[in-house]
């Protein structure tokens, strides 16, 4: 697919758990995906963004992956139609045993929805095993094994282990001899040979997963291609302390300390985050060990996420600068939360958190941080090719990181509210760089819809909250190009089209509202620093089948803003 920067586009953010597809199980599925895809074809949009879809480990959180390199096999449509080993018949008898209306009426039951699948793909795995289905797919699996073999022998051989000791996603604390994928191997070779061939049957299933997940990945990836929509994907910062990744490459990653963001005003989901920052809990990486084979694990990681994806946007890149940073675990947060530096120092040793390797306090440290950011940004962007790298620079945002980006033509994240003249007016969208991205709202942010209300109830508030809330009500509706309209206008009809056309009016390349804030709702997708079952199981409300019907009003009115803005 060509990329073109001067050919603006508008873009879509849907995460994939929230569609309701034709046959999906509870969660959103390829065949959910492909059928957005094509219906972001039909209403003016030139790209579909989702967030990660790497395997999740008990959390389930898109951001907190189990392996930087294997699909989460909830991705998979595991209906007959969609998965050719597996017969109707067969589909039906395992499907009737669950209370499906319930598994798909609500929020994502993950490990409802986990289990189903799980039996769906082993009864699948069993027929093509059997040879009942194979004809030249085994051929076809045989290739997958080898094109994969950088990765995949190390990922199986942690899969069975992680299920072997009772799903503890924590390597260090399984039997001696199992901890890390060096280890395992000799633990394997060493075992009776009947034992040693049924390990060898599980790995080969959980390989068996993996291909029919990016078999189906690529089908939308080739659909997407021929509707000339481009599919943006997301590479997350880090990967889970009890990975895949580590279990293979614990040289590569430092355990010892956990990344994360500092404190910022915009989140105040709980006192720990507001007073410390977010603990994400993924262990840094060690670069100068990285270096030594040409950064090898970063260029097959994005290699491989290539061959699904025609962009990638890259989760929290102001951490390839100087990334924040905790001396203790996420488990231990509670114990820190509302303690002075000086206790926090008593329990850490004399450490507390902030920013490695260096933070900005210097120059010589700001010009170390900048040419180290510049070096890894180059070597992610050398991998995808011309404009396919999106960097996230959302956040506390240190002066050279911008510049940088700007030398490389790497596109940011523009939103409106925090992009701010030196004088705190906010800036107008045909000011934006072309070689930028727009949006309203990310994944952690709460909808338009919900902050228009928020600010709307602070106006009411006496002394400088209140005019800063109606400021940014103004300045809002100047932006939309309606100074027109009373501040204090509902958010449902006039002040919503206006806001969507703003937003395209932008010189940006691609601006991407997320789907709530298309459709002008206000579900939430995630809280940071929030912990529950809330975050990354809100699902849509209707399936991609019936949006067209139930906002047909709202959807003509988008096409012809999409129209007359250029981005068709």
């Amino acid at each position: 697919m060509t990329i073109d920067p001067e050919k603006k586009i508008a873009g879509l953010l849907v995460p994939l758990f929230a569609l309701r597809g034709r046959h999906d199980l509870g969660v959103g599925d390829t065949e959910a995906l492909s059928e957005a895809v094509e219906w972001a074809a039909g209403n003016g949009f030139g790209a579909v963004q989702i967030l990660p879809v790497n395997e999740t480990g008990g959390d389930h959180s898109p951001y907190n992956v189990l392996s930087a390199f294997a699909i989460d096999p909830s991705t998979i449509t595991t209906h007959p139609s969609w998965l050719p080993d597996l017969t109707p018949p067969e589909y039906r008898r395992i499907t009737e045993k669950v209370d499906l209306r319930t598994l798909r009426a609500g929020p994502v039951d993950y490990t409802g929805v986990k289990a189903l699948k799980r039996e769906l793909l082993e009864s699948a795995w069993k027929r093509f095993r059997s040879g009942d289905g194979r004809g030249g797919r085994a051929k076809r699996f045989s290739h997958f094994l080898e094109q994969h073999s950088s990765w995949l022998p190390d990922y199986t051989l942690y899969r069975v282990l992680l299920e072997r000791n009772g799903l503890v996603e924590d390597p260090s604390s399984w039997p001696s001899g199992q901890r890390n994928a060096a280890e395992a191997r000799s633990w394997l070779a060493g075992l009776p040979s009947t034992e040693r061939s049924a390990v060898e049957e599980s790995r080969l299933f959980f390989a068996y997963v993996q291909w029919i997940a990016f078999s189906q990945w690529a089908a939308v990836t080739d659909l997407a291609e021929v509707l000339g929509i481009a599919l943006i994907g997301d590479v997350p910062v880090g990967v889970a302390a009890g990975g895949a990744d580590i279990f293979a490459c614990p040289g590569e990653f430092d355990p010892e300390r956990s990344c994360g963001a500092p404190p910022e005003k915009v989140f105040k989901s709980d006192p720990f985050t507001e007073q410390w920052g977010q603990n994400w809990g993924f262990p840094l990486y060690r670069w100068d060990v990285m270096a030594r084979n040409n950064f090898l694990w970063w260029r097959r990681r994005l290699r491989l996420l290539r061959s699904v994806f025609h962009l990638l946007r890259v989760d929290h890149a102001l951490g390839f600068f100087r990334i924040y940073s905790f001396p203790w675990p996420p488990r231990r947060n509670s114990e820190f939360t509302g303690l002075s530096e000086e206790a926090a120092r008593e329990k850490t040793g004399g450490k507390l958190p902030g920013f490695v390797e260096h933070d900005d306090s210097t120059p010589e440290n700001r010009d170390a941080n900048e040419r180290h950011g510049e070096v890894l940004l180059q070597i992610l962007d050398s991998e995808l090719g011309p404009h396919r790298l999106i960097a996230e620079d959302l956040g506390e945002v240190a002066p050279y990181v911008r510049p940088v980006m700007a030398r490389m033509g790497l596109p940011g994240f523009k939103i409106p509210m925090w992009e701010r003249h030196p004088d705190g007016s906010m800036q107008p969208g045909g000011d934006y760089a072309r070689i930028s991205v727009a949006t309203y709202a990310t994944h952690d942010h709460a909808p338009l819809k919900t902050q228009w209300r928020e600010w709307q109830e602070g106006v009411t508030r006496r002394g400088a909250e209140g005019e800063g809330c109606r400021r940014i009500l103004s300045e809002l509706l100047t932006f939309a190009g309606r100074p027109d309209l009373d501040p204090m206008t509902p958010f449902d009809g006039e002040v919503h089209g206006a806001l969507l056309g703003g937003l395209l009016g932008c010189n940006s390349w691609i601006v991407i509202p997320m789907i709530t804030d298309l459709f002008g709702t206000d579900q939430r997708f995630n809280v940071p620093g929030a912990v529950g079952s809330a975050n990354w199981t809100a699902r849509i409300e209707h399936p991609v089948g019936e949006w067209t019907a139930r906002h047909a009003p709202l959807l003509a009115a988008w096409r012809g803003m999409v129209q007359s803005s250029g981005r068709s």
